[in-house]
């Protein structure tokens, strides 16, 4: 059976692909869950990726050259996060930290020329360090972020690029984003590097990761949100077009 006859099969019987790739739905489910507060319930999550997988069965085309996992995993993922986004669970305090620690990251950079330290980061926003970490704290559990959430702008900081297929300048749009935010990536402080890339390539969770840098989880926590919050403001001239 070719692909397109093994799709279109499995298009036709909707538990074919639940049976198949019901692990993925609950992997990435487990995944989002660490960065989640303690009210949400993985079977919330799992039942709202279940309709993703289902959504990237009946739109995937093999012809475009991703695997069929690829494309449910992000289908999944974003199916979760706009369900999780409707129930507006998170307080708008946290929105305005988000935004405040990203702007506060830039101001600092473009003045000193280099990576924007903790403590350069909470003199800027004249808070104690204590302060600062519980800020990281609190916006990295309200955001679902992740480096390609980075593709869009919305009036928290942050958005999802999902939705019906892009146009051919959109793809080109996305490919060039993409090219830079690679390039964004290198320039970050090497220990900040390594957390985004155990946290988003190799899937491992906080505990993991702590382990591997020999750092408690909440520090890893907070490692990931500064990271993030300095991309965006490296980014400021793509996200805010």
């Amino acid at each position: 059976m070719n692909k397109a006859s093994a799709y279109s099969s499995i298009q036709q019987h909707p538990n074919n692909i639940v049976e198949e790739y019901g692990f993925l739905v609950k992997r990435i489910a487990h995944h989002l869950l660490l960065r989640l507060p303690a009210s949400v319930q993985v079977d919330d999550l799992i039942q709202s990726g279940m309709i993703g997988l289902l959504d990237a069965a009946r739109n995937f085309d093999g012809s475009k050259g991703a695997s069929f996992e690829t494309y449910a995993g992000i289908r999944i993922r974003g199916s979760m996060i706009d369900e999780m986004r409707r129930g507006d669970w998170v307080p708008r305090s946290v929105h305005k930290n988000g935004r405040s620690i990203a702007t506060a990251i830039d101001k600092v950079e473009k003045r000193t020329g280099s990576d924007a330290k903790d403590t350069d980061v909470a003199e800027e926003l004249d808070v104690s360090l204590n302060e600062y970490h519980a800020m990281l704290m609190d916006v990295n559990s309200g955001h679902i972020l992740a480096v390609e959430d980075l593709t869009a702008n919305d009036e928290d900081g942050y958005s999802i690029c999902e939705g019906e297929q892009s146009s051919p300048s959109a793809v080109m749009t996305d490919a060039r984003f993409q090219a830079a935010l690679a390039e964004c990536i290198k320039t970050l402080p090497e220990r900040e590097s390594l957390v985004l890339s155990l946290y988003y390539d190799e899937e491992l969770n906080l505990r993991e990761i702590g382990e591997v840098l020999s750092v408690s989880e909440s520090r890893v926590s907070q490692i990931h949100s500064q990271a993030m919050h300095r991309v965006r403001s490296r980014m400021h001239a793509w996200l805010d077009d």
